[in-house]
């Protein structure tokens, strides 16, 4: 068979190979759900690998999508033209945006991200959502009511560090703060009014995968490259507005040793909590541990086909989430999909 070489478009040909590889490429590393007066979220935001930070309608995806998923445990390819349209777009990052999370409760709440470039960012949700700009004509078009940089390290003779990144943040609403776990082995502990950071917590041999805040009883637990899990508590104890102080670690959850790994290379890929804050998830590899916090006990292990992204609790029940691909899946609490979309970059 042949074609007429005379209509032939080289740069159409070459945008649909750098499209169709670029959604092969795009990484969803979190997802978080909207504020709501309903009971049933309406609306997902997406953190993407491209530096972009996008809300979609739920509602949407389930009437535009139909289910492209088997009823085989194993999950169909989606077309490359199925491509669900976000509500919104934002270039949150230069560089890869690796969390989102809200700051406050209802249209007053801000939508935050942190990213490869050391930033966190935060923008009025009710702006967001009200934005009547055109897709295409956004990304930058919005700016952040806030916007804070990880600090530099001086090293010999005044030299500067790079800039280390947000792998994660956390949030305490009652005490007006952001925990960020970021690249430089680092927890930071910073003040939303002020703008400024408030606590470090060092102690960590490795860069920070993940952080979650268990406020109930003023703690924060971090996960890292170096295999563990570290508790930090009391960090109002510790505050001085006039100085940056250092968290205490309470606690250290060697998983490796503990839980008698199997992986090649211990790591702690992202961890969760449970409503009571009792019980501790960590993801690590192609495996998560249930741990008790109160008796300080890991009560199971259990091991997955592919590495874990994200882990959650929901109604105690553990879900693993993976993002590669800029694939999201939206799965009801009996284990079915209710939609699977890939997201629209900028």
């Amino acid at each position: 068979m042949g074609g007429d070489a005379r209509n032939w478009d080289e740069d159409c040909y070459r945008n649909s190979i750098l499209q169709e590889r670029e959604l092969q490429s795009r990484t969803v590393f979190r997802t978080v759900f909207a504020p709501s007066p309903n009971p049933n979220p309406e609306t997902i935001v997406v953190a993407s690998s491209d530096g972009s930070v996008a809300p979609y309608s739920i509602s949407s995806c389930i009437f535009s999508f139909p289910l492209h998923c088997s009823q085989s445990r194993n999950q169909q390819p989606l077309p490359g033209s199925l491509v669900a349209e976000p509500s919104c777009i934002l270039q949150g990052h230069d560089g890869p945006a690796y969390d989102v999370k809200f700051y406050g409760d209802g249209e007053d709440s801000l939508l935050l991200s942190c990213g490869d470039d050391g930033r966190i960012r935060g923008w009025r949700w009710k702006e967001i959502m009200n934005s009547e700009m055109p897709i295409p004509a956004q990304g930058n078009h919005l700016n952040p009511a806030l916007d804070l940089v990880n600090p530099q390290h001086k090293g010999p003779w005044g030299a500067l560090s790079p800039i280390p990144e947000n792998n994660a943040i956390a949030i305490d609403n009652q005490g007006g703060s952001i925990f960020a776990a970021a690249g430089d082995s680092c927890a930071y502990c910073w003040d939303v009014e002020k703008s400024k950071i408030k606590m470090v917590f060092k102690g960590h041999s490795d860069y920070l995968h993940c952080i979650v805040a268990r406020n109930s009883v003023n703690q924060i637990i971090t996960g890292s490259e170096d295999g563990t899990a570290r508790i930090w508590g009391e960090w109002h104890l510790f505050y001085d507005d006039l100085d940056c102080n250092s968290g205490k670690c309470i606690q250290v959850i060697d998983l490796e040793k503990e839980t008698k790994s199997k992986e090649a290379f211990s790591y702690v890929s992202c961890i969760a909590l449970d409503s009571s804050e009792s019980w501790l998830v960590c993801g690590s590899g192609r495996s998560f541990s249930v741990w008790n916090l109160p008796a300080r006990e890991c009560i199971s292990r259990t091991y997955t086909r592919a590495h874990i992204q994200d882990i959650l609790f929901d109604d105690n029940q553990v879900t693993a989430v993976a993002g590669y691909g800029g694939v999201v899946d939206v799965i009801s609490q009996f284990g079915s999909h209710l939609c699977t979309f890939r997201c629209r970059g900028v």
